[in-house]
């Protein structure tokens, strides 16, 4: 695949869209002169969609993370953890998550109807949850529990980009993935409450009420998702009118015709597995969110961090709810500049910047308020990683099917940085976790500059994009996101 993709005919914009004299698809000329207002209708609707998908995956993160809340109230004595069980307890659900992303992404590109897909997963996942016992079963429920898990969030941005255009994705996914802060900050609180309120009931540990409370919820939301998430434009659906339905076909037509017009053949099926297994640009990515989320492992141990302070169980998991609220906020703010500006690296490694700074305060001190400090700023990195997904999804947008391995297998290769990440944190490093933060530091350092490299290639494709525009006398053609 070259790496100057040259599109010559009509006159684009930096985020791809084309007009008529791009001999790009068009509506007829009734709904043409209505389409603004068809458009805002449609999107509307879909954002109301994307919404319930951010109630599923806070959902998803809590499930996968309530055991770092369950160990403040008992869960490693209870089941003689020792050494680094904890710890493997932790990673193990990232080996499941790692394997399935990709087929599964692969298969609902296939699928009519992605939301019984996703539907059904959630269900196994939530009954999975409830059923946490023994240390040993634990460890084989949360490796099944990552194979089920990893059909959503991928499948989630996947279906995002066969809806909204490359310049309303960024938003639109960080509506999604801030699902993991509100997560980070509510489920802590909810968890609080399960744990000292529960504790004892029926025979029964707080711990053991969490896992089971957690699942039955998630149970509830996965049956209701099945007639309020969006299939495909193509798929039949009763919540669009008909003109909403020809122009959402009609949008990603447009999306696909300004990425393929000079390319002469469509990558679609499943070619579209190897044309992204054999884009080194896959790989480069892989690796810079590897190191990204071995960064970010600090989120899965934020309760342990709290509780450096020196707090009781319940305080501790009630300060760790501030600085997601935070980040959370702040989320929106950066992905909603980064698609007005049309900027991805800078909003990527500035929220890095931040979260390095919250890093070496936490590494110098055992200030108590200082130390709280610290995490604020650290609670500000996840949106980095919302921001280089969607940048993924638009440098790999001309191809559907190529688009949806991109995105799973750069999401599953950066589920490695998690794996190796949740050995960062052992109890003997504890309280300060220097050696953590350093590390934390380290990768993040190392995340920054294989995106700038990143970046420096693909403004280097649109000089030459450009450049033979200029020599053969085209207009302007597709230009990737810097």
């Amino acid at each position: 695949m070259s790496d100057h993709p040259l599109l010559g005919a009509g006159k684009h914009s930096h985020y791809g869209a084309s007009d008529r004299s791009s001999g790009s698809p068009v509506l007829p000329e009734y709904d043409e002169q209505n389409r603004q207002m068809v458009e805002k209708r449609l999107l509307r609707k879909l954002d109301l969609r994307v919404a319930f998908l951010v109630l599923i995956y806070i959902m998803s993160c809590m499930d996968r993370t309530n055991a770092a809340a369950a160990r403040l109230r008992g869960l490693e004595e209870d089941l003689g953890m020792t050494g680094n069980q904890f710890n493997t307890l932790m990673s193990i659900f990232y080996v499941g998550y790692l394997l399935t992303q990709t087929p599964s992404n692969m298969f609902l590109d296939r699928m009519t109807r992605p939301s019984l897909y996703l539907s059904s997963c959630m269900a196994i996942w939530g009954a999975i949850t409830m059923f946490m016992g023994t240390y040993h079963t634990i460890l084989i429920l949360r490796l099944m529990l990552g194979f089920v898990e990893a059909a959503f969030f991928p499948g989630a941005i996947f279906l995002l980009s066969r809806w909204y255009k490359r310049n309303e994705l960024g938003f639109r996914t960080a509506l999604l993935a801030c699902g993991s802060s509100i997560s980070n900050a509510f489920s802590a609180l909810i968890a609080s409450g399960i744990l000292a309120g529960l504790d004892g009931t029926l025979g029964f540990t707080g711990w053991r009420w969490l896992f089971f409370i957690e699942g039955i919820l998630t149970i509830v939301v996965a049956v209701s998702a099945i007639w309020i998430l969006p299939d495909f434009p193509s798929s039949p659906s009763v919540w669009l009118l008909p003109d909403e339905r020809t122009l959402a076909k009609r949008r990603m037509e447009e999306e696909v015709v300004v990425g393929n017009e000079h390319e002469g053949t469509s990558v679609e099926g499943w070619s579209g597995l190897v044309e992204a297994l054999t884009d080194w640009r896959v790989w480069w990515l892989g690796g810079a969110l590897i190191l990204m989320d071995a960064s970010l492992s600090f989120r899965i141990f934020f309760p342990t961090l709290s509780a450096t302070m020196g707090y009781n169980s319940t305080i501790t998991l009630l300060l760790c709810a501030p600085p997601w609220i935070l980040g959370t906020a702040t989320s929106f703010l950066v992905a909603r500049h980064s698609d007005a500006t049309g900027d991805r690296f800078w909003h990527t490694a500035g929220p890095l910047f931040v979260a390095i700074l919250g890093f070496m305060i936490a590494f110098s001190t055992m200030n108590t308020a200082v130390r709280y400090l610290s995490l604020f700023f650290m609670a500000q990195a996840p949106v980095a990683h919302i921001v280089s997904l969607t940048w993924v999804m638009n440098t790999f947008s001309r191809s559907q099917s190529k688009r949806a391995a991109a995105i799973a297998l750069v999401n599953a290769m950066s589920s490695l940085g998690y794996i190796g990440s949740s050995y960062f944190w052992p109890s003997r490093w504890g309280p300060s976790y220097a050696n953590s933060y350093a590390m934390c530091t380290l990768t993040s350092t190392m995340s920054i500059v294989m995106f700038w490299v990143f970046r420096r290639h693909l403004s280097q494709c649109n000089e030459a994009a450009e450049a033979e525009e200029q020599a053969l006398g085209l207009l302007k053609g597709f230009r990737y996101l810097l």
